[in-house]
């Protein structure tokens, strides 16, 4: 039904597209913080970051090739830390399925061939962060297995 691969240059379109609805989810959740129809890549940067081995871009297509969703995904490993230790984590920076396609398995198709790729090149965890105005991505999260790590708090002065 679905497929996972890497994100190529002839889906970047499709990427800003869905960025755009990224931004609005968290805009609508907190204006305060977001412009609103906005994308935090251009085309050229994402052409460069799909390019890029330590940051690597899925993208979840039906079975016609339509893109559906992504997952911005870098390496992160911190080295001779006193405190921390030296694993290695994939960070999810982004992770968006198509309003129009929430709720039918192409998240969890998208989640889980992320999951995989990091077993399998020995990563020690996957992390990421989730705004609370979105309980429907928190909920997704929640049922994909990931739990809580850290929480950022604030105080608006």
């Amino acid at each position: 039904m679905y497929s996972v691969r890497r994100a190529e240059k002839k889906d970047i379109a499709r990427i800003l597209e869905l960025l755009v609805q990224v931004d609005m989810v968290h805009h609508e959740g907190r204006p305060d913080l977001f412009k609103g129809p906005a994308t935090k890549y251009n085309e050229d940067e994402l052409n460069e970051i799909i390019k890029d081995d330590n940051a690597p871009v899925f993208v979840c297509v039906n079975d016609e090739g339509d893109v559906l969703g992504h997952a911005f995904c870098i390496f992160k490993q911190v080295t001779g830390n006193s405190v921390l230790t030296d694993i290695r984590t994939l960070y999810i920076d982004d992770i968006c399925v198509d309003e129009k396609a929430r709720g039918s398995g192409a998240g969890k198709a998208l989640f889980e061939h992320v999951k995989t790729y990091a077993k399998e090149n020995g990563f020690y965890n996957i992390t990421l962060n989730v705004w609370t105005c979105n309980p429907g991505a928190m909920k997704f999260y929640e049922n994909m297995g990931l739990l809580p790590q850290k929480i950022g708090m604030e105080l608006i002065l």
